[in-house]
This record gives C-alpha cells, sequence and structure tokens, in this order.
C-alpha cells in the first residue's frame, strides 16, 4: 500500500475523553495530519474505518467493555483498501505487543512517547511501513535471539488467564482448549521460567514484563 495524497487522515480510538482530546491537540499541530474521527470504543472504531476516508487508526489496546483493541486491530486490517493500526498504549508486555503484531498493527506506540516520535510513527505507518517504539522494537528482538526460551502467544495467553486468577477449567472455556492442552501449556511454561507453580509463573513472568498485572 502506497502513502496516501494529501494529509493523512487519522481516527483515535480511545475511551478516555481526555486522552483523544490529548492526541488531537498534539496531532492539530503537525502539518499534514487531519483527524476525521474519533471513536470511543473498539466497535465504534471498526464501524467508522469501513466506511473509508481513513489512512491510519491510533488504536488503544483496552477499552472498558465490549471489543479489544486486538480484536478491532484484526477486523480493521482485514478490511479490503482499509487504514493502518497504530497501536497506542501503556502496555509493553510480550502478551500485548504478540497479540497486536498477529493482529495486522502497522506499529505499536506507547502513551509516554514525545509528540515528534508520534508523529513519525503517524507517517511511517500512513507509508505502508512498520512503527515500532525502541522498547518494543528490543522486546521483540530478544524473543527473535532466544527463541527456545520464549513463550508463545497461546503460552501467553495462558499464563496472562493464570494472573488474572482464572482457573485451569476457566481457561479451558476461554480458550476453547481442553483441560488436558492447558495443562500441557502451563508445564511449558513453568520449564521456560524456570518455576514450579501457578504463583510463581505469574511473579516471574510480571517481573519481566511478559504479561499484565
Amino acid at each position: 500500500m502506497s502513502g496516501p495524497v494529501g494529509p493523512v487522515r487519522l481516527l483515535l480510538a480511545d475511551d478516555h475523553p481526555v486522552v483523544r482530546a490529548g492526541l488531537r491537540a498534539v496531532l492539530d499541530t503537525e502539518t499534514g495530519f487531519e483527524v476525521v474521527g474519533e471513536a470511543a470504543t473498539a466497535e465504534a472504531a471498526v464501524r467508522r474505518a469501513a466506511m473509508g476516508g481513513v489512512d491510519v487508526v491510533l488504536m488503544d489496546l483496552q477499552f472498558g467493555t465490549g471489543m479489544h483493541g486486538c480484536e478491532a486491530t484484526a477486523a480493521i486490517s482485514a478490511l479490503p483498501d482499509g487504514p493502518r493500526v497504530l497501536i497506542l498504549t501503556t502496555y509493553d508486555t510480550d502478551a500485548d505487543i504478540i497479540a497486536a503484531v498477529e493482529a495486522g498493527a502497522a506499529g505499536y506506540l506507547l502513551k509516554d512517547a514525545p509528540p515528534e516520535e508520534l508523529a513519525a510513527a503517524v507517517r511511517t505507518a500512513a507509508a505502508g511501513r512498520s512503527a515500532l517504539a525502541p522498547a518494543v522494537a528490543h522486546r521483540l528482538m530478544d524473543r527473535m535471539r532466544t527463541p527456545a526460551e520464549a513463550l508463545t502467544k497461546r503460552e501467553l495467553e495462558v499464563l496472562q488467564l493464570v494472573g488474572d486468577g482464572l482457573s485451569n477449567l476457566q481457561i479451558s472455556k476461554r480458550l476453547f482448549l481442553s483441560q488436558a492442552t492447558v495443562k500441557s501449556h502451563l508445564v511449558h511454561i513453568y520449564a521456560k521460567l524456570g518455576v514450579d507453580s501457578r504463583t510463581s509463573a505469574v511473579a516471574a513472568a510480571t517481573a519481566r514484563r511478559l504479561i499484565r498485572r
């Protein structure tokens, strides 16, 4: 996909009005940008993106209720000639980063990024290239350097749900897996993290920013 002709048309998707207002204020000072819409829910972001006239969606990951930012990213990325999605979040865990990349995100930035870094990432995404925050790129490189030690996307999903307090039965229902498969994932997780219990696994993964707490 080639870059847009004229201003880069932006859709701001975040459930906090203050965040959207702050983003608009920053982006309005940049030449070549036009904020054409805002969405307070992931569902609204998908609907607005499907209407056309958007080049880049700035997408939060966590909305209050309903669809997750990654689900919205996947839906928008699947649109014919749809906009590029740039994740803008406070979360820099492996679980979030991998899920967003696999959903088709064109970039991943943290909300504490300076305005010039945000503007550069928007232009990069609009031009059809990947835009990753330095810390995010570093985490992805670390995973590539030690693939045998890195938790898979599914293992990260299981471990995040363990951290959220779900039982094996609840995890199996949430992820449509058998309980035996969940237990197998946990065995692999324990081995990779060098731990022998759910509590230790969650503590180790949280300390290494693999999952959120």
